[in-house]
């Protein structure tokens, strides 16, 4: 039987989780009493064949003051000798505050008194141990709903070693740095090809600019260095359960030199049969 529980902050997307498993022919309750946890396990374990192959449930800060009960109920469970898996998914507060005005939803745990912030931080320590004895954490903050399934249907099937996603996502420096870069890396010492009349209006994906931007060697050389560095990080943060790493290449206006070094690191990513997409945020302005 494959078990798993799945709990996190209210708001960081545990009904798409929930939806994924259902997909996947998972049984899914949502917010059970946590008092009845054990004897849905027993049931589950006595059971053979049939719709309790495979048992999904979503506990979070909704059970109230149940919810320190819910380690013993998760020990007794484990005495029963029923194997689980639990994924926490977790949110950055003020990611979680602009979801909740987008839905004009209330959170679970504001009363009278209490700001949106003062029951976040609540239900985040609430929520504490739970987090402390998950199986996988999974960030939520940046990812989008194809993300998040298929973050749930790699670890749900084990399809897929890495959970990590990476961005590759070229800019303009004039235009500011992105929001969401975890690695930002500055090409502007390479040669420019805005300076090249016949080059200009073209971007870093064309052939004739990259080879500019190749001319001399020193992308080649740069590149070698960073490919070294990137093989050296990636697999330390797909340890530490990142899903998602972002990683911004910029030059001046965003639209020939870190066009082409992002389309090259991208296609390294690639190579190394990790899942990868490219952006380029400014190669379309002036």
């Amino acid at each position: 039987m494959k078990f798993f529980i799945i709990s996190g902050m209210s708001g960081s997307g545990k009904s798409r989780a929930m939806a994924t498993l259902e997909d996947l022919g998972y049984y899914c309750v949502d917010n059970m009493p946590v008092a009845l946890i054990p004897a849905f396990a027993e049931i589950c374990l006595a059971a053979t064949g049939g719709q309790y192959e495979r048992v999904a449930l979503a506990v979070d800060a909704r059970a109230g003051k149940d919810i320190s009960n819910l380690l013993a109920a998760f020990d007794r469970i484990e005495e029963m000798g029923c194997e689980y898996k639990i994924i926490y998914l977790e949110t950055t507060s003020p990611t979680l505050i602009n979801r909740y005005k987008a839905t004009r939803r209330k959170h679970p745990l504001m009363t009278e008194g209490v700001t949106m912030i003062d029951a976040i931080e609540q239900e985040r320590e609430l929520l504490t141990p739970i987090r402390a004895r998950a199986d996988y954490t999974v960030d939520t903050s940046r990812l989008e709903v194809a993300q998040l399934r298929e973050t749930i249907i790699s670890l749900a099937t084990g399809t897929n070693g890495s959970l990590l996603h990476i961005n590759v996502l070229s800019f303009g420096f004039k235009y500011g740095i992105p929001a969401d870069a975890d690695l930002v890396f500055d090409v502007r010492f390479l040669p420019n090809p805005y300076y090249e009349i016949s080059l200009r209006e073209k971007t870093g994906q064309d052939p004739q600019v990259r080879n500019y931007v190749f001319c001399d060697g020193t992308a080649d050389r740069y590149l070698d260095r960073l490919f070294s560095l990137l093989d050296f990080l990636i697999p330390h943060y797909t340890k530490e359960g990142k899903a998602v790493l972002t990683i911004a290449i910029g030059c001046t206006g965003g639209r020939h030199r870190s066009v082409a070094i992002a389309e090259a690191v991208n296609k390294h990513m690639l190579d190394m049969g990790i899942l990868t997409t490219a952006t380029h945020r400014d190669s379309h302005k002036g």
